[in-house]
Formats: structure tokens, sequence, C-alpha cells
């Protein structure tokens, strides 16, 4: 192991955008890690990806493999192709993923392959639905880590039934680190608003945001969750709707009566959730996120990674069924008694990059045993 660990992070959609952001202000906190960054390109749309690396303050990637769209096969094999080949070139003591795309899964098994042990940021969580192709790559994903960092004690319990306890820890989630940093930093929901001529003020609107494969890709789902939403509007509460490009090529011939966006940056889309009255999403983050700014949350899925939201009072799971869609978003409530947080006190990537370069002192990192 070199006296500096070089460690290579992999990053491929907007969400890991945001963690690597705060991953890498505690690794020049510390000191002592020499980060490569990458971008498979599995976001590539300038609104979802370079507007984020602009607002967060990350500097571009060291790489950008520029994969693109396609199907979740061609895309898998093409990150592990061009991760295996800058793995042999640029040589890493580790690779660093987070959470469960297809880059993530991608990523490690081209590192397992090659004996590069792996980091999993996000370890742990489980939908339990097997045929979800994020419960796929975040299963395996664990499968193939040495060091498995988890939100929450829930996840812990996951990897402890599935025979995992070598190597897991529990800093907390990332991404409660990042929101905690940026609130002060926010923009006046006045100026948000204003900025996309919303004719909605604080306090009197809905907050949505639909993008998983399993709505937008079921018309009959993706029928359901806009038919609600446009009841919603119709009832008297707006409906506010960034629309993702899937989303918005789906819906391209259709006339949504909402007030439907372009992708907003992370700081708008906080400051969006955080002066709604409710927010709907397939979003995993946006759970967390309603919650942590004060917003009861509705989820448009079947499952949730994130129980505790929904044991906490924050969250109610929906589906895509449209009553239920509507009553939940109009019963929606702040819960009168609020718990501590679960998912750590904000300091999770400090604790990662510690335990990571404290593994690398003790010569942890290639054994898989732990």
């Amino acid at each position: 192991m070199n006296a500096r660990l070089r460690l290579m992070t992999v990053v491929g959609a907007r969400p890991q955008f945001i963690k690597a952001a705060a991953l890498s202000a505690a690794i020049g906190r510390a000191g002592g890690i020499d980060q490569i960054l990458v971008h498979t390109g599995q976001h590539y749309d300038v609104n979802m990806s370079d507007v984020f690396f602009a607002e967060l303050g990350l500097d571009p990637p060291a790489h950008n493999l520029g994969v693109g769209s396609m199907g979740h096969g061609a895309q898998t094999g093409l990150i592990l192709q061009r991760v295996e080949e800058l793995l042999e070139t640029d040589r890493p003591d580790l690779l660093l993923v987070f959470g469960d795309t297809n880059s993530t899964l991608g990523a490690a098994l081209a590192a397992a392959k090659l004996d590069v042990p792996v980091a999993h940021v996000e370890a742990g969580l489980r939908s339990f639905r097997r045929g979800q192709p994020e419960e796929i790559n975040r299963v395996l994903t664990d499968r193939l880590s040495t060091r498995l960092y988890c939100p929450s004690e829930t996840a812990v319990r996951h990897l402890r039934a599935e025979g995992i306890e070598a190597g897991v820890r529990r800093p907390g989630d990332v991404m409660f680190d990042v929101l905690r940093s940026r609130l002060e930093r926010l923009s006046t929901p006045k100026d948000v608003l204003e900025r996309f001529g919303l004719d909605a003020p604080p306090g009197s609107y809905a907050f949505a945001t639909v993008h998983r494969a399993e709505n937008t890709d079921d018309p009959a789902r993706l029928g359901a969750i806009l038919g609600a939403l446009e009841e919603l509007q119709a009832r008297g509460l707006p409906v506010v709707l960034p629309l993702h490009p899937r989303t918005a090529k789906l819906v391209a011939d259709r006339d949504v009566q909402v007030i439907a966006l372009p992708p907003v940056g992370y700081d708008e889309c906080l400051t969006l959730a955080r002066e709604a009255t409710v927010v709907l999403t397939d979003s995993g983050g946006l759970q967390k996120e309603a919650m942590w700014v004060g917003t009861p949350c509705v989820t448009l899925r079947d499952e949730t990674e994130w129980p505790e939201t929904i044991a906490a009072g924050w969250n109610r799971l929906v589906g895509a069924d449209r009553p239920a869609i509507v009553d939940a978003a109009l019963a929606a409530r702040v819960p009168t008694v609020s718990s501590a947080s679960p998912y750590g006190d904000g300091h999770a990537t400090d604790l990662i990059v510690a335990d990571l370069m404290e593994s690398a002192r003790e010569g942890l990192l290639g054994d898989k045993r732990g």
C-alpha cells in the first residue's frame, strides 16, 4: 500500500454527484488521500450532470466514460469494460461507489475481477423486490465490497441477516451531511419561485418528482400518477413537477395539467421541497430530504429502502393508486412528535474517510473477511 491512499471514486447519476462532493470535501479536510473521480456518463444531460458539478463545487472528473443511456445489460457491461481499463492504467488502491445504479454495480464488478478492494457507501439498503434493477445492483455490490458503509441501523441488520458482518460500519447518511451544510445557503423561496415564473407562493403547492423506471415505463402506473397530480391541481393544490428527461419524453404528447419545470438543481430542489405543503416522489433521496426539511412525503412506490421515514411519521407509501395518492396528499400533515434522525449526526463523510485511512494503515482493504 502506498503512503497515500489512491482512491478511485465512480459516479454516474445525479444523487451520486452530490454524495461525491461531500466525500471530496471530507477528503480535503483529512488529507492523505489522492482521489481519481470517474463519471460514467450514465446521466449525461447538462441539467442532470454539469450543473450539479458546478453548483456543488465538485472538480470536473478526471475521466468521463460517456456511456449514455441504453438497456441495463448493455449499460452495465460497457461501464464494467471502461472502468476495468481505467483500473489497469490508474492502479488505485481502492474503488469507492455510491448507492444502487448500473454505474455502482458495473464499477464494483470491474474492481472485484481485478482484485481491487471495493467500498460501498449506502450499503445494506433493501426493498426486497428482486425484480427491481436497483435491488439487484445493491445486493450484488454489497457482496463484492470490502468496506460497507451503512446509513442506518436497519441497513446493518439487513446485512447481518445475509451473513455479512466483516467490514460493516454505520457512519450515518452522507446526504444528511450534504443537507446540513447547504440549508443555510439556499435561495429564498421567492427567488426560486420567481426564477421559474411560478404563481404558487410558499406553503401553497405540492412538489412532485417522477423518474423511476417502474413508474415511467409502465403506462398504467404513469397514467395513474399523472392523473392524481392533475386531480390535485384541479382541486386547488398546485403541483410543481420538474420533468426528468425520461419522463419528459414519455409525456411529450400529453398536455399535463400541472406546473411543469425543466430539471432543477439540488439547492432549488431542496428549496421547493422545504416550502411545499407535501412532497410526492418516487425518489429514494427525496423521501429523506423531505423529512429533514420538515415537509410530509407521499411516496409513489410500493416499497421503500428508507422505512425509518415511515416509522417517524413523515412518509406514506401509496404506490401508483390514483385515489390513494390524492387522499394521502390532501391529508398530509407534519407529525406531532418527531424523533431524532435515524441517519446519523451529519458527520458521515468524515467517519468514512477516517475508516478508509485506518483500514489502509492496518492492511484491511485487501482482506474481504475484514
